[in-house]
């Protein structure tokens, strides 16, 4: 009971508490826990409001047949997923695409490297959103020894201007960096190896994430600083907690697209 004498059970709260929201959290656990609950309602409350606004900004870009293009980039396990399913949630499906791209294949490792993101890029009045996006090539693929360094450089010449023409093509472009610490990236990947829901998600990729920490961080250092540009930059998202960083990503969206609300 002592943690009640610090708990806020301000008039706001206790209305927030005998929501639908609030006593679904109330009662989520077989233990009584209100602050808790209190704080998951309050997060699951704030993410409907800025949902609402997601829908009008889909409708706007509907109606007035803009792109937009949102990249979701970070370490493996930062949350990248999770943010872009509550993003989508409550938006037309007919109107956005989550891409997340497999390996190349052989015909794909022949082409222009762009060649195979330009394809997955929106039609007029549709939103995309990359889970991991050509950046690949700037961490993942040099770190892994999955492109040559010749193949590295090009990449790194090329893809300002890459980027640059799809925002003349009347795109808006939003680049996200979800960043974690390497404590909270092994707590995430111990949880993911103890679920049978989650086990899928570890990769051969993932499992030497930990090991090659400062080589990924030696090549995240060089991308963020040379790929962030004015036409361009980069937003930092702390993703220690997923909560938070779901919302803050949200937040960057709403403000930087001129819907109408």
């Amino acid at each position: 009971m002592d943690s009640l004498k610090d708990l806020d059970l301000s008039e706001e709260n206790l209305k927030l508490l005998n929501s639908k929201i609030g006593l679904r959290s109330l009662f989520a656990s077989k233990h009584l826990d209100l602050e808790k609950a209190l704080r998951d309602t309050q997060y699951e409350t704030n993410l409907r409001r800025r949902q609402v606004e997601l829908v009008k900004l889909q409708t706007w870009a509907i109606e007035n047949r803009k792109k937009i293009v949102v990249l979701f980039e970070g370490r493996d396990a930062a949350g990248k997923g999770g943010a872009i399913r509550r993003i989508s949630a409550y938006i037309n499906p007919r109107y956005y695409r989550i891409v997340a791209l497999n390996k190349p294949t052989e015909d794909e490792k022949g082409q222009w490297y762009f060649q195979r993101y330009v394809n997955n890029l929106p039609e007029p009045g549709k939103i995309v959103f990359f889970d991991r996006s050509w950046y690949n090539r700037a961490v993942v693929e040099p770190v892994n020894g999955f492109c040559t360094p010749e193949e590295y450089n090009i990449f790194m010449s090329q893809v300002n201007d890459f980027e640059k023409m799809i925002i003349q093509s009347n795109t808006y472009l939003i680049k996200f960096y979800f960043s974690i610490t390497k404590e909270e990236q092994q707590k995430r990947f111990e949880d993911i190896k103890e679920s049978n829901l989650k086990r899928w998600k570890m990769s051969p990729v993932d499992e030497r994430a930990q090991e090659l920490w400062e080589e990924y961080t030696k090549y995240k250092e060089v991308m963020l600083d040379k790929t962030n540009t004015p036409h361009a930059p980069w937003v930092i998202i702390n993703a220690n907690k997923k909560t938070i960083a779901r919302l803050n990503a949200i937040d960057h969206i709403l403000k930087t697209i001129p819907y109408i609300k």
